[in-house]
């Protein structure tokens, strides 16, 4: 079944994913990343989502099926695993705007892969640099359906037991049409407690898994809910102040929802620079400052949804 067609990208130009003017196009500064026109509700075993919730999920095509998962993080630039890559780039395509792959929409768009960067110490499944910068053919447009996510500060720390999502829509033989988005909340898993529970049960001659400086895990020491396949590149997201950052890419793990076996993600934390060379103008999100605005990018948010455009503060207001 055909889920990508390059005609779909029908947005006009100036116009949001819903016909009427939508002013981030004519403005970038408006489309902040992050900020989805939906609140999030309280994959294996996750939730549906709904259109708008998760704006940033893309789908990676081949050859117009879905392979993984991926984050847009600027209007031309997607962020996946360095593994979802193994065939011509010619075959890919990324399909964004779309919740239910089986029924993407009329506001869904689909474009080409100009180029790929790899990481260049990935070396294969479970190794170091498992990341991939992916550049589109040409720009998006945004829409309610289409905005990217942010990207954290090489100094954000996302503490274990954090609370965070992870979307995909995993193992598509095992999720009934018409294929919709899946959520799950995952907690944050510290890399000592995560390379112990590796390290469980396993079997006699057997390497350990050793959970790297690039990693982060997520996820449930019993099991039952986790990323699985076809969630690969996919977003795991933090709430940090009032904006989703995208703190892991979902990169391996042992089996689907099994014990003692969490998912592992790669840490973008770890990537700021080798992201900042190929994308110079890319944002990167710090920890919240005081004061009731939280800035992103040239744009500023009031924690009770007021907006300006970011200007040079002075005095002691606390708003920064």
């Amino acid at each position: 079944m055909s889920l990508c067609v390059k005609s779909s990208c029908s947005v006009q130009d100036g116009q949001g994913g819903l016909g009427v003017p939508d002013s981030r196009n004519h403005f970038p500064f408006l489309a902040a990343c992050g900020q989805p026109p939906i609140s999030l509700n309280r994959i294996v075993k996750g939730q549906d989502t709904v259109p708008g919730e998760f704006p940033w999920q893309i789908s990676l095509q081949l050859n117009k099926r879905h392979v993984c998962g991926g984050s847009l993080i600027s209007d031309e630039w997607v962020i996946t695993a360095a593994h979802c890559f193994y065939q011509d780039l010619s075959q890919y395509q990324v399909l964004l705007g779309v919740t239910q792959l089986s029924n993407p929409g009329p506001q869904a768009c689909c474009l080409g892969v100009k180029q790929v960067i790899v990481n260049p110490t990935y070396a294969g499944q479970t190794s170091s640099g498992d990341i991939a910068l992916v550049q589109l053919s040409r720009r998006v447009q945004y829409s309610d359906l289409i905005l990217p996510i942010c990207l954290p500060d090489a100094s954000v720390k996302f503490p274990p037991g954090k609370v965070c999502w992870v979307t995909g829509w995993g193992n598509l033989l095992d999720l009934p049409s018409p294929q919709t988005l899946q959520k799950l909340q995952v907690p944050i898993i510290d890399s000592r407690t995560c390379g112990e529970l590796y390290r469980t049960n396993m079997g006699d001659g057997l390497t350990p898994r050793i959970i790297k400086e690039d990693m982060i895990c997520a996820g449930f020491a019993e099991g039952l809910k986790d990323a699985c396949k076809g969630d690969s590149g996919g977003p795991m997201v933090c709430l940090i102040g009032h904006s989703w950052v995208l703190a892991g890419i979902v990169s391996w793990g042992e089996g689907c929802a099994i014990k003692n076996r969490p998912g592992v993600y790669s840490r973008l934390t770890y990537y700021q620079n080798w992201i900042h060379r190929y994308i110079p103008d890319i944002q990167f999100v710090k920890e919240q400052n005081k004061g009731p605005y939280h800035c992103t990018g040239a744009l500023c948010f009031h924690k009770f949804g007021k907006w300006k455009k970011k200007q040079k503060w002075h005095g002691n207001s606390g708003d920064k």
